[in-house]
């Protein structure tokens, strides 16, 4: 079980190939483009037995029934019956098998080759007081509970752009409203997880000012909030509490107030040089198809190697999507305990979401399915190719702050925007998101950059997505050649250069705190 590596063609073909080889122990091998039903496959010397849609797989070789099918030289299941070359595979008759994984801690750790400080790359950032880099200035308004919801988006409407025209290094008012707070077990873990990521969220560098508004009679108290999670309360650090200030109507003029008093602060930030270390970039994948893995997931994984070699940390998330593949990360762990606590991650996981429908015990979602993923394996195979090759340094619990500098993990569901909130409440100041059936996603206050695995999607959705990955398959440029060109434009979109789902408005309605009920 060998580390994924770039895809090639079949022996003796060239770029024209309708197929792609991605390892040579593979047995099955991946089309570029839809294949007719009886298409002569000159490489195999037989012709398609089925119609098969652009990024699925045939067989390369005979596969006998319980045989394990390979691709990238890891086991994605086995046959459910005799395969000939040139036979449709997918969920029909492929099978998902647990089986023995040797989770090797360490066997695969390789020095990173880090550059000096004064080789680092360098973005455009705000430095707080705190020594955290921003790479936008928001102001934000959070919800202690549900029951102040409404009244935190009324507050961050009142900030139009007119309004806002005078505050020209602001780049908005964002209300992260959530639904939960009350109605709910305290102390209970999904009690922590939500404080844990409100405070995430209240400290963090992309936010220049932050109000926090509560009811007054919910479980979770504003003042017991930002006890526990140490919240210093000051010019830039509001509360409102609604049975205290009077009601709806008061507690939106109170809000509007202190939102004006934190302004003059906020835009007084500006942007100034600072090194790439400061940089965390959250990985997210979603609407993948049998192209994300070869393509937009280890272009990102390039980028992210060269993030960590100037010092950066790149955060892996979606803890469902790595089951099948783990060894690929215990094998980088750099210590026993760090690979343990990955695998003590999936055994949670495995409680949970015990006899559930759920991905974790295989079923993907219908776009993976229709863009080429058979069952969870295969999705994790190309979902863990985001992380690079670098060593896993650290494993952490959802939106726990991040501190340690490198590749890292982040517990979460494999549901994009509870494992996007997450992250950005470790830390994250950007997140990644790769997609081959073209999410249309964005964040706040971290800034969401798309990037769509094949050429014919981002064509089509072009307004929605900000990097081609399909030029991999297209021939145009190699994987780290893409990786150099992805890490390039992060440090652009870290400098305040906007993103398409900056452009259009994106972010106001992501921020989802996870429910344990979630099962992903």
């Amino acid at each position: 079980m060998n580390a994924p590596t770039a895809p090639t063609l079949l022996p003796g073909t060239t770029h024209n190939s309708p197929l792609l080889h991605l390892h040579p122990h593979d047995n099955v091998l991946v089309a570029k483009t839809a294949l007719a039903l009886g298409q002569e496959i000159p490489e195999l010397g037989v012709r398609t037995r089925a119609q098969v849609p652009a990024g699925h797989k045939i067989a390369a070789r005979r596969i006998a029934e319980g045989e394990q099918v390979k691709k990238y030289d890891t086991v994605i299941g086995v046959a459910t019956r005799d395969l000939e070359p040139g036979d449709y595979v997918h969920s029909h008759n492929l099978q998902l098998v647990d089986y023995y994984r040797d989770p090797a801690f360490g066997a695969d750790v390789r020095p990173v080759d880090y550059l000096p400080e004064d080789q680092q790359a360098t973005f455009q950032g705000f430095v707080r007081a705190d020594g955290g880099v921003g790479t936008r200035n928001f102001i934000g308004i959070l919800s202690s509970v549900n029951c102040s919801a409404t009244v935190i988006k009324r507050i961050a409407a009142h900030f139009t752009p007119e309004r806002l025209a005078a505050f020209p290094n602001v780049d908005g008012v964002a209300a992260f409203a959530q639904t939960s707070g009350c109605g709910m077990s305290s102390p209970s873990e999904h009690f922590d997880v939500l404080r844990r990521t409100l405070a995430g969220y209240a400290r963090h560098p992309n936010l220049a000012g932050v109000l926090i508004v509560g009811l007054g009679c919910e479980r979770n108290q504003v003042d017991a909030l930002v006890d526990s999670q140490g919240l210093q309360q000051g010019k830039l650090m509001r509360t409102l509490v609604m049975q205290e200030v009077g009601g709806t109507r008061a507690t939106i003029a109170a809000g509007i107030a202190a939102i004006e008093s934190m302004l003059p602060d906020a835009n007084a930030a500006q942007r100034s040089t600072v090194s790439a270390s400061h940089l965390k970039i959250g990985l997210e994948c979603g609407g993948s198809d049998g192209f994300s893995g070869i393509t937009a997931n280890p272009a990102l994984g390039a980028a992210m190697d060269i993030l960590v070699r100037h010092g950066g940390t790149a955060i892996l998330s979606e803890t469902p999507e790595i089951h099948g593949v783990e060894f690929m990360l215990t094998r980088r762990a750099i210590t026993p305990e760090v690979g343990q606590k990955l695998l003590d991650r999936l055994a949670w996981w495995e409680r949970y979401a015990a006899g559930q429908n759920a991905q974790f015990n295989g079923v993907v979602g219908h776009g993976n399915q229709a863009g080429g993923l058979a069952n969870i394996f295969e999705k994790s195979l190309g979902s863990a190719m985001k992380g690079g090759t670098t060593p896993l340094r650290a494993v952490y619990e959802y939106a726990e702050p991040i501190t340690e500098h490198g590749f890292v993990f982040m517990d979460s569901p494999g549901y994009d925007p509870v494992a996007a909130t997450g992250q950005i409440a470790s830390g994250a100041q950007l997140i990644c998101f790769t997609t081959g059936r073209g999410s249309m996603f964005g964040s706040k206050p971290a800034p969401t950059i798309k990037l769509a695995s094949n050429t014919p999607m981002f064509e089509r959705l072009e307004e929605d997505m900000d990097i081609n990955c399909g030029v991999v398959v297209d021939g145009k440029l190699t994987v780290p050649e893409l990786g150099q060109q992805i890490f390039e434009q992060i440090l652009r979109h870290a400098s305040g250069e906007q993103t398409k789902s900056e452009v259009l408005g994106l972010g106001d309605h992501e921020f989802v705190p996870w429910h344990l009920g979630i099962v992903s």
